[in-house]
């Protein structure tokens, strides 16, 4: 996969690249990352890439052809745009397998007050990592990048993200290690007895029980199989 990730402070992006999971994923060639920063783009003697909106109001709004032309000089037909923006769907789980699948992914950072509505026009999608306002997009571009990369073939292995929370619809069960005791608190013994199918059965009973706890919401989405049916009855009997 190639992502280009066009930005006024490419700087920001030297640690994110430089560190664990993403950094062993680039030097193992399953992704490629660039970021490009369009003020080198702009075609005005200061190389400005903001002005003041038209009809007033408040900040600076990013111009169209900064950031059209370093599109034009990046994009392909496998090309998928994406415009970073509050007002975008929010990121999900299934949104990032989804767009794992894409050959070429262009993210779009934006800064100050907003951008020029015509630069829309050039976008396949806009993304949001939540509702709350950034300084501007370049955060939220890394856990975009994050969340995708992770999934691609050999950056990590498959059953470390299989059973990740949200990847079934469910938050995750609790997970233990060394040692079997802290503070007074032990790990459950059903981990500890080699039996495949009731850790199986245990893991599933606690992952609906945290997600009735904490996230009723993603309940009322899924579609539960039977033997999930019966445990979460079970589960709302006992709360």
């Amino acid at each position: 996969m190639k992502i280009d990730i066009l930005s006024l402070f490419p700087d920001m992006f030297t640690g994110f690249l430089n560190t664990s999971i993403i950094k062993r994923a680039i030097d193992s060639h399953i992704v490629e990352v660039n970021i490009h920063d369009f003020r080198e783009f702009a075609d005005n003697k200061h190389k400005k890439v903001d002005d003041y909106p038209y009809g007033g109001g408040q900040g600076m709004v990013l111009m169209c052809q900064p950031i059209v032309d370093c599109l034009k000089t990046l994009t392909t037909p496998k090309s998928l745009v994406i415009l970073m923006s509050p007002q975008g769907q929010t990121l999900q789980q299934s949104v990032s397998v989804q767009l794992a699948q894409y050959e070429h992914l262009i993210i779009i950072c934006g800064h100050y007050e907003g951008f020029d509505e015509r630069i829309r026009d050039y976008v396949d999608m806009e993304l949001s990592i939540g509702d709350y306002i950034l300084t501007g997009g370049e955060l939220a571009s890394m856990v975009v990048c994050d969340s995708i990369i992770r999934l691609l073939d050999g950056a990590i292995r498959e059953t470390s993200h299989e059973d990740d929370s949200f990847s079934e619809g469910l938050l995750e069960y609790p997970q233990y290690t060394r040692p079997y005791e802290y503070d007074g608190n032990a790990v459950p013994d059903v981990l500890l007895s080699g039996h495949h199918e009731n850790i199986r059965q245990w893991r599933l009973k606690q992952s609906l029980l945290k997600t009735y706890r904490q996230r009723p919401d993603l309940l009322e989405k899924k579609e539960l199989t039977k033997e999930e049916l019966k445990i979460l009855q079970e589960i709302k009997e006992n709360n």
